[in-house]
């Protein structure tokens, strides 16, 4: 049962536009007068700005950023369930436990904080409360396994339209899935796929992503690490991330790897991947077709990397 706090909270969403008395408010949500001021109150030191006018009532402050399913679903042309945690361990493990427990349509996890963000290759990634976009999209795309990296380039790309449509930012992508913005890493995506074992068909797919919106103190073991510092909401950006994201799986196209290249900030670099713990030099020349990174190496032989497999930098 929820609590008279979340239903205010709610009632006042539901709101935005105008104000709502104490007493119709008390009304609707079947409680007294004193219970409606005592929620206000808890909200109050939780951090939302209520903005409370005598003979008017009271209405959420513009300048609230809050992650709720009705806010973020109000923002969102594709309809899925969406739940929201203060906080978690990660959010893609949470949705690994939701299917697990027999969940079967698309749904978006978010959280204010996680405790155990994960990034690729065992690394975390850091998730303080508040400052940053913490979701997990998953979805049943039924595609073959040698398909399903596609699902993690398109993530980049969805997190990049996302970010031009709601800012004046210029994002690029570090392939294969990090968002860069001015040289510095603001976006990571770790995608996780559920697959038949004997039909080798991808069922689900998790999509995870972290965007630093307004961190600033990263500890020490973060390199290379920015914010998108801009004035957006989360929960609009969450929205607007998984919509590009389900238009560009939807479409079952490729074509989506053309603004990946545009985007690319690693084309024509000279890079280093190490694969199976070798360090190797050479130049970035293109993404080819399934968003795989062909590469000339120092004795002239080209190669393409694939996903999942190396760790790659830009040499500076």
């Amino acid at each position: 049962m929820m609590s008279t706090k979340h239903d205010f909270l709610m009632l006042l969403l539901e709101n935005a536009d105008d104000y709502i008395s104490g007493e119709k408010a008390a009304r609707k949500l079947g409680v007294s007068r004193a219970a409606i001021w005592k929620a206000v109150r808890t909200l109050r030191t939780e951090g939302y700005h209520i903005e409370a006018v005598t003979n008017r009532g009271y209405r959420l402050g513009e300048d609230n950023d809050i992650l709720t399913p009705h806010l973020i679903q109000s923002y969102m042309n594709h309809k899925m369930k969406v739940i929201c945690f203060p906080t978690i361990d990660s959010t893609n493990n949470e949705a690994k436990r939701e299917l697990a427990r027999g969940r079967a349509d698309e749904f978006l996890i978010t959280a204010d904080e996680q405790t155990q963000g994960r990034g690729r290759q065992g690394k975390s990634f850091y998730s303080p409360a508040h400052t940053g976009i913490y979701m997990s999209l998953v979805l049943h795309p039924m595609m073959e396994l040698k398909n399903a990296v596609t699902a993690t380039t398109a993530a980049a790309v969805a997190v990049c339209r996302a970010i031009e449509r709601l800012t004046d930012k210029e994002p690029q992508i570090k392939w294969v899935n990090d968002v860069y913005l001015d040289g510095k890493k603001i976006c990571g995506v770790l995608t996780e796929a559920i697959t038949d074992y004997e039909t080798q068909i991808v069922t689900s797919i998790i999509v995870g992503i972290g965007l630093n919106i307004s961190t600033t103190d990263f500890p020490d073991d973060v390199e290379n690490a920015a914010s998108l510092a801009s004035n957006v909401r989360r929960s609009e950006m969450i929205a607007a991330i998984a919509d590009e994201l389900c238009d560009i799986l939807d479409k079952k196209s490729l074509s989506f790897l053309d603004y990946y290249r545009t985007h690319s900030m690693i084309i024509g670099q000279e890079i280093v991947f190490i694969k199976n713990g070798v360090v190797t030099r050479a130049t970035a020349l293109e993404i080819d077709e399934k968003g795989g990174l062909r590469v000339r190496l120092e004795n002239g032989e080209i190669t393409t990397l694939t996903s999942g497999e190396i760790s790659i930098r830009r040499v500076e």
